[in-house]
């Protein structure tokens, strides 16, 4: 089913009532768009921001039903809902990105060969369907390497480094079967790129962002990137690239490594707005959540263009919550935090994004000095017993 351009007040469709769905209907109301959530938890973060929500699931054939009858347009914030779910919605209102995009990006097996098979570099890799294949994956990679789930990953999850023999014999009868083994990669650091698209073929990229995570979450994400200006680009390219083979329509989130040798391995994509984004709401004109909108929407897309240096720190359970009056008694810090009634260990409660003039980010790599000098204090209170 073909999109065309939505005008002012139409309904926009967003599966997901998380924090991404609430910060792309703030988009979409700023572009005159009106947003319905679908939600399967009560009380989602999105509500807030929403026209409308209806709390129900997935997979239930009635409620999706009426959920396209009553939108323009629908897309998603996050990966792990039902492709089938998603086909049903195709075939009575336009999704994007497309099921099929999502299906791939759900499936570490198709995602790598997908990669794989449009010459995108990745890490060596191979499916380990059941525990007779791990003999199988250590003759390949050797050690260490890493078991990933195939489904249901992310924040760290569902990941398990194999360092020996020993670690495999202590695991082996109590992995996630179907895993796939992924060679260790000696990367220098980690790196992502938004890419939008829309059905006009228009692509736009952000600035190559450089990331740093703390036990498997995203702590720190600095834009841009400190690399070589001509890495920058070819990032730029390769998520370009991506974006037009998988025919993506919306904004998509590709996370890549840079190995010590300095060349550049795509590790996954994340057809959605992405973690990684968040400093684009304080540094640019259009921020990722409104490039998404109007790539679904069918609007044109403009220069990303950003205005300053920035770098973003999530505010991430307990500790994230005891930093908020920190933030707000601090000149020259954003916060955006993101409506959950619950604060638990691990969860993503907010972000801060603090920016700097083009040229000016500080290192060394780690904590941005303006965070260290703004949250210190804080930091500390945060951490006693």
């Amino acid at each position: 089913m073909s999109l065309t351009t939505l005008a002012p007040g139409a309904t926009i469709g967003i599966i997901g009532g998380g924090q991404l769905g609430r910060m792309s209907a703030m988009a979409a109301a700023r572009l005159g768009y009106h947003v319905h959530v679908l939600s399967a938890e009560p009380d989602p973060p999105a509500q807030d921001t929403a026209h409308r929500v209806t709390i129900g699931a997935y997979d239930d054939e009635a409620v999706l039903r009426a959920f396209a009858q009553s939108v323009s347009a629908i897309t998603f914030e996050f990966e792990n809902i039902s492709a089938s779910g998603l086909d049903l919605l195709a075939s009575l209102c336009p999704v994007h990105p497309a099921g099929s995009i999502l299906a791939i990006s759900q499936d570490r097996i198709l995602e790598k060969s997908f990669l794989g098979d449009h010459d995108i570099p990745v890490a060596d890799w191979v499916s380990v369907p059941d525990r007779d294949a791990l003999p199988e994956a250590v003759a390949s990679l050797g050690f260490p390497f890493i078991l990933k789930t195939t489904r249901f990953g992310y924040d760290g999850k569902g990941q398990f480094r194999i360092a020996d023999q020993a670690a495999i014999d202590a695991l082996a009868a109590n992995l996630p079967y179907p895993l796939i083994a992924e060679g260790f990669v000696d990367f220098e650091r980690e790196l992502s790129v938004m890419v939008a698209r829309n059905e006009a073929g228009e692509i736009r990229c952000f600035s190559t962002t450089e990331n740093q995570h703390r036990d498997g979450i995203l702590d720190y994400s600095l834009a841009p990137a400190r690399i070589p200006v001509a890495l920058a680009e070819e990032a730029q390219r390769l998520a370009a690239h991506i974006a037009t083979t998988i025919g993506l329509v919306g904004i998509m989130g590709v996370e890549m490594f840079v190995s010590a040798r300095g060349a550049l391995l795509v590790n996954e994509i994340a057809p959605r707005p992405h973690n990684s984004g968040h400093w684009t709401m304080d540094a640019c004109l259009i921020d990722q959540f409104e490039m998404h909108i109007r790539a679904v929407a069918g609007l044109p897309l403009p220069d990303p263009f950003r205005h300053s240096d920035a770098a973003m720190k999530n505010l991430i359970g307990f500790e994230g919550v005891g930093l908020c009056d920190a933030v707000l008694a601090q000149p020259g810090l954003a916060l955006h935090l993101y409506g959950k009634h619950e604060t638990r260990a691990g969860r993503k409660m907010g972000h801060v994004n603090a920016l700097f003039p083009l040229g000016a980010l500080p290192g060394p790599y780690g904590i941005a000095a303006r965070f260290d000098q703004a949250l210190k204090p804080a930091l500390e209170i945060a951490q006693e017993p």
